[in-house]
């Protein structure tokens, strides 16, 4: 076990985390950007399974959000505003009409005060930061602590803490695209998943939930027995092609598996399990990715990545039935997602 440091651009902060095992996590102090996942394949042979640039500066503008701590709340809230207590609380809209992903002043654009830590069993890092009132638009002085852990079971755990002096919408996750594949070999459309859903949520035209939940089955959707994401790429089923022919959903989940999620892909023999206390998570197979991003592996191309954002539901904020984003002033926020590495 071993972390190793180094300095990016004159400006930010990169550690390397490894396991005894060999498999490795990069991660910058900017944006808590998750910028490399080097894990064996079949034969051992030690790749990078998710996308980031080549070029560290492009990360200043990085509106794909590779690998980035989203908060204070992750997803697109509609119309750029909520009401909570009787008043009206204005967003940017840097979304066409809507707010995203906690919008320009989100914390993936924050630099993190990082604390590195290793143990006999495992190695990490603690990101802390502080979100003052009305940063962004929205209330409360929040502070936040997440934290990175690579144990020798090739799991990567990140652990999501918050608290507010006002009550005020949160929800944090991760915006990493995963492939399996290695080192940008393939598209994802070979990627088998399973997710443990039976509902997830209706879209409109600018991506925004209708407040209707659709069953899963019959559809493309219905991933509750593992399938390949690409039958959901060229298929006519109307919220595929809304989303740009794939997935940009939120899916509720059932929590009856002992795992949320299960990616394989065939070729390189990996596996990689997903484990959340969050209620849902939103799959987005990088549809709207452009084709000429310069990349660690080549360029950029649609397909290339498949996210798994688990987190609340920004549409709780306009719809009844959704699971809430806000938090209680003086509450604790508390939430786990442990991604798990394997061969086959």
């Amino acid at each position: 076990m071993n972390i190793e440091t180094k300095d990016v651009l004159g400006m930010w902060k990169e550690y390397t985390l490894t396991n005894d095992l060999g498999m490795s996590v990069s991660v910058l102090d900017y944006g808590g950007i998750i910028t490399k996942i080097i894990v064996p394949d079949r034969n051992g042979n030690r790749e990078n399974v998710v996308l980031g640039y080549k070029n560290y500066q492009d990360y200043n503008q990085n509106s794909n959000y590779f690998g980035a701590l989203i908060g204070r709340v992750g997803g697109r809230i509609q119309g750029a505003s909520f009401e909570l207590g009787n008043k009206t609380y204005n967003l940017a809209a840097n979304n066409g009409n809507n707010h995203l992903h906690g919008g320009p002043e989100g914390f993936h654009q924050v630099i993190w005060e990082v604390a590195p830590f290793l143990t006999e069993e495992a190695v990490g890092l603690s990101l802390t930061h502080k979100s003052m009132d009305g940063e962004g638009g929205y209330p409360g002085n929040i502070d936040v602590t997440v934290t990175y852990t690579l144990t020798n079971e090739n799991e990567l755990d990140l652990n999501y803490l918050a608290s507010s002096d006002q009550t005020s919408p949160i929800t944090l996750t991760n915006h990493t695209y995963f492939n399996l594949s290695g080192s940008l070999k393939n598209t994802v459309h070979e990627h088998r998943v399973a997710i443990d859903s039976s509902k997830f949520v209706e879209l409109d035209k600018e991506l925004i939930p209708t407040g209707n939940l659709i069953h899963v089955e019959g559809t493309p959707f219905d991933f509750r027995d593992d399938r390949l994401l690409g039958d959901g790429f060229n298929d006519d089923t109307e919220q595929n092609k809304i989303a740009g022919n794939g997935y940009d959903h939120y899916f509720i989940l059932d929590h009856i598996s002992d795992t949320q999620v299960t990616v394989q892909e065939p070729a390189s023999g990996r596996v990689m399990t997903l484990k959340t206390t969050q209620p849902g998570l939103v799959l987005y197979t990088a549809n709207g990715l452009a084709e000429d991003l310069n990349l660690a592996g080549g360029l950029s191309r649609k397909y290339l990545g498949v996210c798994f954002e688990t987190q609340a539901s920004p549409a709780s904020l306009h719809h009844e039935g959704f699971p809430s984003v806000i938090l209680q002033a003086g509450e604790k926020y508390s939430e786990q997602t442990v991604f798990t590495f394997s061969s086959k």
